[in-house]
């Protein structure tokens, strides 16, 4: 039986861009052929792409280093150095990304879902780019932008509409099986359930998605028993179905047990504030009808719903009122992802002149900054335009007076401002 994992660290690096070459045609009877030199070629991206046949990050444990190829320098004869390859890392649906500061920085949220994590470095310009009129032969060429590694952490969280949640053996897995197809193991002991399993419910022409969470024990919010790596699960669901024991066959009180259950909710998150409804199971067994009855007395405006899984009784009802909160509840959506950024250059010490109607920003770390960019690359301008915001160059611009549409420059690059 293959490991369970769902939490992973990992390190990524994009692939550096490959140097420019500095080269001049030679050609017999051809004087003076001028610059050739090609440019060299990007480096791969690291890319994520979801997966809805991967269930587990077990594949992270053997392999956490994912380097991409570097692009292949420049050659003579304006040829372009060859472009890296790009490292394309598989992940299950519903596979968070986390930066090492912890922010969210991809939702893995749909089947076939591709992210760009790290561009590939733009490779560096052949001398070629450099003839002008008055230089005819630079000898000289950029080099390729070199990328550095970064670690993050993936985390698994399950991605289901309805979530099954409880002591261990109250009967999730075996509900699971009575309404969907599934076939997870059950046992007649606790913690059968290790990971959590997903079924399709398919009833009035309505498909959900229910996911048996494994059981939770007192104080999971503080990581006892399978703590956290239940918790985690429960996150993505939009209604609990909350299952008791309600004959108490193993000698436990079920007015405890969902009190106990809902304090580990409260203590984690928001899901205390989860729409929950109560599947009293194995109300087959003696003492199950007095259970229920203090049960509704304690708790008269908690929804709860008679239920035998061993003899498939009382589903109807239950299944009614979920499909009814589903309709009334919002869909799943992702979680707000906060864009990865390269460590910011250090741009201290740049200044801003008004030369005519340019402005100028100058600086030593200003070329470095330019030679970082791929102006080709909608991403790699954003990254460009938060950079100057972040490090103060916007607001520089601003009280030098440049308004919206001036033209600024830096070093041979000029744009138009945009507050």
């Amino acid at each position: 039986m293959a490991m369970f994992v769902d939490k992973a660290p990992f390190v990524a690096k994009a692939g550096c861009g490959g140097n420019g070459c500095v080269s001049f045609h030679r050609e017999k009877f051809v004087i003076n052929g001028g610059p050739d030199g090609g440019d060299g070629g990007v480096g791969g991206s690291i890319i994520l792409l979801a997966d809805a046949n991967m269930h587990t990050l077990l594949d992270f444990r053997f392999k956490s280093k994912f380097f991409a190829e570097n692009g292949e320098d420049g050659r003579g004869g304006r040829c372009s150095g060859k472009a890296g390859e790009d490292m394309i890392i598989k992940v299950p649906m519903g596979t968070l990304v986390r930066g090492e500061d912890g922010r969210v920085v991809a939702d893995m949220f749909e089947d076939g879902q591709r992210r760009v994590l790290l561009h590939g470095g733009r490779g560096g310009w052949g001398n070629a780019h450099f003839a002008t009129p008055t230089r005819q032969a630079p000898n000289f060429a950029k080099p390729g932008i070199q990328t550095q590694p970064f670690r993050f952490t993936l985390e698994l969280q399950t991605i289901a509409d309805v979530g099954l949640v409880g002591f261990p053996n109250v009967g999730k897995s075996t509900i699971l099986s009575v309404v969907t197809r599934a076939q997870p193991k059950i046992g007649n002991y606790h913690f059968t359930t290790l990971t959590p399993n997903l079924g399709i419910v398919r009833r009035h022409g309505q498909d959900y998605v229910m996911a048996d969470i494994p059981g939770l024990v007192e104080g999971a919010a503080d990581g006892a028993g399978l703590g956290h790596d239940f918790l985690r699960h429960v996150e993505r669901t939009r209604l609990l179905i909350h299952v008791l024991d309600m004959a108490g066959s193993e000698g436990r009180d079920p007015i405890s047990d969902y009190e106990a259950i809902n304090l580990e909710l409260s203590r984690y998150g928001d899901l205390a504030s989860r729409p929950q409804i109560v599947a009293a199971n194995k109300m087959d067994l003696p003492d199950g009808e007095d259970y229920l009855a203090l049960f509704r007395e304690k708790y008269p405006d908690v929804p709860v719903f008679s239920v035998s899984a061993a003899t498939r009784k009382g589903f109807d009802e239950l299944l009614d009122a979920v499909e009814q909160h589903l309709k009334e509840l919002p869909v799943l959506r992702p979680y707000e992802e906060e864009e990865f950024l390269d460590e910011l250059p250090d741009l201290s010490g740049f200044t801003v002149r008004r030369a005519g109607s340019i402005y100028y920003v100058e600086g030593s770390a200003m070329q470095r900054l330019i030679d970082s960019v791929n102006f080709d690359d909608t991403d790699s301008v954003k990254w460009f335009h938060f950079t100057l915001r972040r490090t103060g160059v916007i607001d520089a611009l601003r009280k030098a007076g440049a308004g919206e549409g001036d033209t600024v420059q830096i070093t041979d690059m000029q744009f138009d401002f945009i507050d």
